[in-house]
């Protein structure tokens, strides 16, 4: 991080004028001696995005962002005075009862009418973005075969087919070696049958088995799961390429299959065409990581006026992250369209509580050494910046890890708040573009739909240039509002949507790997 200009104005972002504290957005932080514009005093250097105390704060008193206490101070804390994770008491979570139950109730937003992206109508009636040929594989076993037949689809295959945009092998960890038969094992195999069944695969579906994992096939997808179609497109069985038959010989015979068996479904997706649709078709997950202090302050803000324009366009959208929700579980069971959604979301948390402490962990594991670097205390700092991208819309629906989206509007998506595990369960939702803003920077994409990643600050913005889609620091920098960056943003996914722009994580192929949340016992 660059040093900060010696002629450079002293800038700071107070959230709310009953805070105790604010941080600093000057680039490169703020030596001690500095004047602030209060006439204040910074006692010590106090880097970019860290808070300084604009008051006495004595030892056992709340420290307030947000105008919620993130913390009471351990020690008496000066005026101009660094405050960081070291000074502050995580305070107790919040509980679980007594909450407020579909207390606010908003003036409804008008409608958002006329804005249309073109994009890909399946059978089911949902709308993709991209136009992928998946391959679902049914245990980690069969990822090396099917990463090496991918290569060569690509490479033989794909150049025969210009309307496909893409052949993916959905690899995950999972499959054998685990308790199948355990209640919670319904999570991950739901989580990857909902995942072959998304928008952007166009009811294509097309498995690899080994043969003798737990996770058969007839039991990934059942009957009546997907409208299986043969080579001539009328109904067929399930389209199963098993590494153990024995009529493979070699490896080489095992990719030949693979790579027959794609042919009719390149086809077929080669045959569709975008065509114009609503903005509410989209399905948009919205998420955020390697987080610093500005995400609650620009990024997330922007993503949330975004959310209200796509809410109001009559799109679903989807957050999430439950650690990264929990210590503002009262916010959100206020904002429920009605008690079943408020009890709906408490269920969520209660049940991510005990599944943390059958861990022996709690919500205190979240924060990450960069967060901390970039001016996040605690978690509960980190959630109060997190929520604000779902906007003010009520929350319409709350969805368990895994489940797929039956419901427009705004829906809490409950995940852990791992990126790549909220990611996957997001795109088993029905995700069809992905919204990922970043303070500390991280090349995070997925192969299986668009992701556009928002800069928290104009530094990170230029320094990463062809990796950011969006610079949101210019709300920091006084150059833009957050309506501003919001209208910039719903605009982009349109554009995305489309296929007219691609994101940097596409251009250079960013893809993060799937991981299957888990709760179940490994065996």
């Amino acid at each position: 991080m660059s040093a900060p200009a010696a002629n450079a104005i002293p800038l700071t972002i107070h959230m709310d004028e009953r805070d105790n504290v604010a941080i600093v957005a000057n680039d490169g932080g703020l030596p001690a001696g500095t004047v602030l514009a209060s006439g204040l005093v910074l006692r010590e250097r106090v880097p970019q995005g860290h808070k300084v105390a604009l008051a006495d704060v004595a030892a056992g008193q709340p420290v307030r962002r947000y105008n919620v206490a993130i913390g009471t101070a351990l020690r008496d804390i000066p005026a101009g005075s660094w405050v960081h994770e070291r000074l502050l008491a995580l305070p107790a979570a919040r509980g679980l009862s007594g909450l407020p139950m579909a207390t606010v109730r908003p003036e409804p937003l008008p409608p958002l009418e006329g804005y249309r992206f073109e994009g890909y109508r399946n059978a089911d009636g949902t709308v993709g973005t991209r136009n992928i040929l998946a391959i679902t594989t049914t245990v980690q076993c069969v990822a090396g075969v099917v990463g090496f037949a991918v290569e060569r689809i690509k490479a033989e295959l794909l150049p025969r087919y210009p309307h496909v945009d893409d052949v993916v092998a959905l690899e995950h960890g999972y499959g054998c070696g685990v308790a199948i038969d355990a209640p919670d094992a319904i999570v991950p195999i739901r989580t990857l049958r909902n995942i072959s069944l998304n928008p952007n695969f166009g009811g294509e579906v097309m498995v690899v088995s080994l043969g003798c994992e737990k996770l058969q096939p007839e039991r990934l997808l059942p009957p009546g799961t997907i409208a299986v179609r043969d080579e001539r497109g009328e109904a067929g069985a399930l389209d199963v390429v098993c590494l153990q038959d024995e009529a493979h010989v070699g490896f080489m015979s095992m990719i030949e299959s693979i790579m027959a068996q794609a042919l009719p479904h390149l086809a077929r997706l080669d045959a569709r065409r975008r065509e114009t649709c609503p903005a509410s078709d989209l399905v948009v997950g919205v998420q955020c990581g390697g987080s610093d202090a500005f995400s609650g302050v620009t990024a997330n803000p922007a993503v949330g006026f975004a959310t209200d324009l796509l809410v109001r366009a009559g799109a679903t959208v989807l957050f999430s992250e439950v650690t990264e929700v929990r210590d503002a579980i009262d916010q959100l069971t206020a904002r429920a369209a009605d008690g079943d959604v408020a009890r709906a979301m408490i269920r969520e948390m209660a049940w991510y509580d005990a599944y943390l402490a059958r861990g022996g962990a709690d919500r205190s594991a979240n924060t990450t050494p960069g967060n901390k670097k970039g001016g996040l205390s605690n978690i509960v700092e980190k959630a109060m910046g997190s929520i604000v991208k779902s906007g003010t819309a009520p929350i319409a629906g709350v969805l368990p890890p895994g489940e797929r989206v039956r419901c427009k509007g705004l829906v809490y998506a409950a995940t852990p708040a791992s990126d790549f595990i909220c990611g996957t369960l997001q795109l088993a939702a029905g995700m069809n573009l992905h919204v990922f803003t970043t303070g500390r920077g991280t090349p995070y994409g997925l192969a299986e739909v668009p992701v556009i990643k928002v800069a928290t600050r104009s530094e990170l913005a230029r320094r990463w240039h062809d990796l950011m889609d969006l610079n949101a620091g210019t709300i920091a920098d006084g150059s833009a509002t957050i309506p501003d960056v919001g209208w910039e943003l719903f605009r982009l996914m349109l554009e995305v949507a489309s296929g007219r722009r691609k994101t940097w994580a596409e251009h250079w192929k960013l893809h993060n790997a799937l991981v299957l949340f888990n709760p179940a016992p490994v065996t």
